[in-house]
């Protein structure tokens, strides 16, 4: 019994060695894979220094090439134009040449531009002066309301009198669909140097603005939105709801004088002036910009900032391309509130569909949009007739 200590002692001895063995054994081996590790690291570092130096060998011979007679013959060349070094150099053939496609030309390739550089006609859209609308629906509706409601003086003791009652007029802008279906060969797509999906959407885009843009000025309604030039105008003197008033310069095909501008300005009624704006085509505005008042100055005025429209007798001009060149009794200045004139009614997406299977090997990229647009106030536009009467 007193000999139970003694083997307690021993036992706790041999553990505490063997774990100090086990552990011992554990820092070695970790020793070992961080040396191996670090074996492994200086071997490729040295290789990659060997292939840096490699590709850099080339720039040793740099300051001989500087010195080439023919580089000399060119440099003089281009400074002077004197040939005749040129002329007497000996060139060595090469076996390879870009030339001939087996002899290396197939390791050149060409480098093309990583954008295309589109030449499109520059024009502006009515959306920027008129109202624009975003709808769900196939349609949308404008409610007018023409008659003034009636009203009258009164006393204290006398009954008041029953007054004419308002009326509601509706215009209804349908939404018409804009489409392009353009086909692309799937070899195009994936061997071309650009990305020509995004070239073709934003080439889409540009057409669709263009379309809209001279059907809010011309478009008979027929499945396109109703364009404002294309209701019927009348002498602004016997203007009714559903016709727009114009104004005769008092000359076929000419502007004639600064007057029919200010003619045109004061047709249009007080509440709608505040916020009026001219819109005609480049043309038009080449011969209005020299119109001159009595003083001498200048009706045209270019903004002051950048982005800033020219101004016209104070107002804003659009410069919309689509508007018709000066002629003989020609509608080719309007002036007015678009805002409350002309309504744009639109879905506000462009949806661009890619289609890889219904003309197999080509892409089809389809295309679509529905937008509607006609006049909401016949009382908020006039326009300028080249015209005697």
């Amino acid at each position: 019994m007193m000999d139970t200590p003694a083997i307690s002692d021993a036992a706790a001895t041999a553990e505490l060695a063997a774990s100090m063995n086990d552990f011992v054994s554990q820092i070695k081996g970790f020793q070992d894979e961080v040396k191996t590790q670090l074996k492994q690291t200086n071997e490729r570092v040295t290789m990659l220094d060997r292939s840096t130096r490699q590709a850099a060998r080339p720039h040793l011979a740099s300051s001989a090439t500087a010195d080439a007679p023919h580089q000399k013959a060119f440099n003089t060349y281009l400074r002077s134009g004197d040939d005749a070094p040129l002329r007497g150099l000996d060139f060595e053939g090469k076996a390879m040449s870009t030339a001939v496609n087996g002899d290396g030309g197939y390791l050149v390739d060409s480098t093309t531009a990583d954008t295309v550089k589109s030449v499109l006609a520059s024009t502006a859209s009515l959306r920027a002066v008129a109202s624009v609308v975003n709808v769900e629906a196939s349609s949308y509706d404008v409610l007018i309301d023409q008659a003034e409601l009636g009203s009258g003086w009164a006393n204290e003791a006398s009954t008041a009198v029953e007054t004419a009652t308002g009326t509601l007029d509706r215009i209804a802008i349908p939404l018409h669909e804009l489409s392009a279906l353009p086909k692309v060969s799937q070899r195009l797509l994936d061997d071309s140097a650009f990305d020509i999906e995004t070239w073709m959407a934003g080439r889409i885009a540009d057409t669709f603005a263009r379309a809209e843009a001279a059907a809010f000025v011309g478009g008979n309604g027929v499945d396109k939105p109703t364009g404002f030039l294309t209701h019927p105008t009348v002498d602004n003197d016997s203007w009714s709801w559903g016709n727009l008033g114009y104004v005769a310069t008092g000359s076929n095909g000419d502007l004639g004088d600064v007057d029919a501008i200010v003619d045109l300005v004061y047709a249009l009624g007080a509440q709608y002036r505040a916020n009026g704006s001219f819109v005609m085509n480049s043309k038009t505005a080449g011969q209005v910009r020299k119109l001159k008042d009595g003083d001498g100055r200048f009706l045209w005025s270019d903004g002051l900032a950048t982005g800033e429209p020219a101004r016209l007798m104070g107002y804003p001009v659009l410069i919309a391309e689509d508007m018709p060149d000066v002629a003989t009794d020609s509608l080719s200045i309007a002036f007015g509130d678009f805002s409350a004139g002309y309504t744009i009614a639109e879905r506000p997406d462009l949806r661009v569909l890619r289609d890889p299977f219904s003309a197999k090997p080509h892409v089809l990229f389809f295309a679509t949009k529905r937008v509607g647009g006609d006049v909401s106030d016949f009382a908020a536009i006039k326009l300028l007739k080249f015209g005697t009467s």
